[in-house]
């Protein structure tokens, strides 16, 4: 947000009022949803509040991919006729393209590139394996070559020019924005289309047909809660969600002839294929930014105000390095993170409490500046009860059939556990001099706690 002008945040909810529609958060959910309600049905009557600003949540905060898929989309799909597979298959791949149409269409600067993503076996060799096994999967699971194609080490090197490098996937369903910059386009589009937005209006409670602010009320036919992770601490939101925390740094920006020796000319994003994923991609200003590890707080206990210690800036700063030791001498000038939101089994969700008027969605697991897009279409194809494809996707829900997590302890017994396992394979596996069985070893603890997230 600091690379953006200061806006005049909207008036605050004052007294009480009516709409077709409410909308409780002012982050991609809720934002999009707003966008296509009125795309849909201009005339509808449609509130948005905000607890502080738009996008002060991981909407602004985040690494900046728009993924074609949906977290755990091979459970999601898994008993669907091939048909309807496939149609669910396409529509996925094709959110950055919807998006990248309405960021044309409508104006919208947020630096949108559609690049496709490197996935890249880059630190230890057993990366490789992986890699190729998960290509293998996807070949196996209605994906062809156009959406995975397995580039060897000097393929690989013509767009990413890694330390190690053992190969990658590339993949074309993937694109990147300055989440700040869309957030930011997004509220004054759905201003201009006459979406009524009240910022620094926190909702207490949400409960049949109605939103309650200290200040005033709204009552509507339909209630949207667009809480993602900040759902947990919602009165009213029927949630099993929990808030892990991402975090990312950026450098400052970079000369071409850094550039030419990394690549990325073309808007690619890359990830690191391990169980504790690094990922990045260059900036329109010409800054690598780079995402890595992230955290969970007891009790899933929101982590504001978002600023990385030092601590956490080394760690990332540490990996990066890794990966392009050209960087050496380069300063790291931001650091930030976000909330997000993690459904148990990874399986993000539309909820419809149809008795109550309320709807919500969220548990995107770390893939929501591409899932908010899908769930807005499709919050709003319910409530205008238009028909669309995106209602093919088998992720609607009722609050009665909510998988919850563990209680705690055992959440953040178990949530630390597996990452330590993750941490230790890493460490063991980067380690040249790791023995053969201690390798084994790693890998199938980390694979067994992997499990346990499913």
């Amino acid at each position: 947000m600091d690379q953006l002008a200061p806006v005049t945040p909207a008036p605050p909810l004052a007294g009480d009022t009516t709409a077709d529609v409410v909308i409780v958060g002012a982050g991609f959910t809720g934002l999009w949803s707003a966008y296509y309600l009125k795309q849909q049905q201009p005339q509808l009557d449609v509130v948005v509040l905000e607890a502080h600003t738009a996008g002060y949540g991981a909407s602004g905060r985040n690494g900046g991919w728009v993924i074609g898929e949906l977290a755990g989309e091979d459970r999601l799909l898994a008993g669907l006729e091939p048909a309807r597979r496939d149609a669910c298959l396409a529509q996925l791949r094709d959110i950055p393209a919807e998006v990248g149409r309405v960021v044309a269409s409508e104006g919208l600067d947020c630096d949108f590139r559609h690049g496709g993503v490197l996935y890249c076996a880059a630190r230890y060799p057993e990366q490789e394996a992986r890699l190729r096994q998960q290509l293998a999967h996807w070949h196996a699971h209605g994906h062809g070559t156009q959406d995975f194609a397995w580039l060897e080490v000097a393929a690989l090197q013509q767009q990413l020019r890694l330390a190690q490098p053992y190969g990658a996937v590339f993949s074309p369903h993937v694109a990147t924005i300055q989440p700040a910059k869309l957030v930011r386009a997004l509220r004054r589009r759905v201003q201009e289309l006459g979406v009524r937005l009240y910022e620094h209006s926190p909702v207490r409670t949400i409960r049949r047909y109605e939103a309650l602010t200290a200040r005033g009320r709204v009552r509507a036919r339909w209630v949207v809660a667009a809480l993602e992770a900040y759902s947990g601490s919602q009165a009213g939101v029927c949630s099993q969600q929990i808030a892990v925390q991402s975090m990312i740094i950026a450098t400052e920006p970079l000369p071409q002839a850094l550039w030419d020796q990394i690549g990325l000319e073309h808007g690619q994003a890359f990830s690191e294929w391990s169980r504790l994923v690094s990922y990045g991609q260059r900036s329109r200003d010409n800054r690598l930014v780079f995402g890595a590890r992230g955290g969970y707080r007891f009790q899933g206990r929101l982590r504001t105000p978002f600023v990385l210690t030092p601590a956490e800036v080394a760690l990332r700063h540490k990996l990066m390095l890794e990966l392009f030791p050209m960087l050496a001498q380069v300063r790291i000038t931001h650091g930030w993170g976000g909330n997000l939101g993690v459904a148990r089994g990874f399986a993000p969700q539309v909820v419809v409490d149809a008795a109550n008027g309320v709807l919500s969605a969220g548990g995107y697991g770390g893939e929501g500046v591409g899932a908010s897009n899908l769930a807005g279409r499709t919050l709003a194809a319910l409530i205008c009860g238009t028909p669309d494809e995106c209602l093919q996707i088998p992720w609607q829900t009722t609050p009665d059939k909510l998988r919850r997590w563990e209680p705690e302890p055992l959440r953040w017994l178990g949530y630390n556990g597996i990452m330590r396992s993750f941490d230790w394979e890493d460490r063991v596996l980067n380690d040249r001099h790791s023995a053969s069985w201690k390798r084994r070893l790693a890998q199938q603890l980390a694979r067994r706690m992997d499990g346990l997230l499913q």
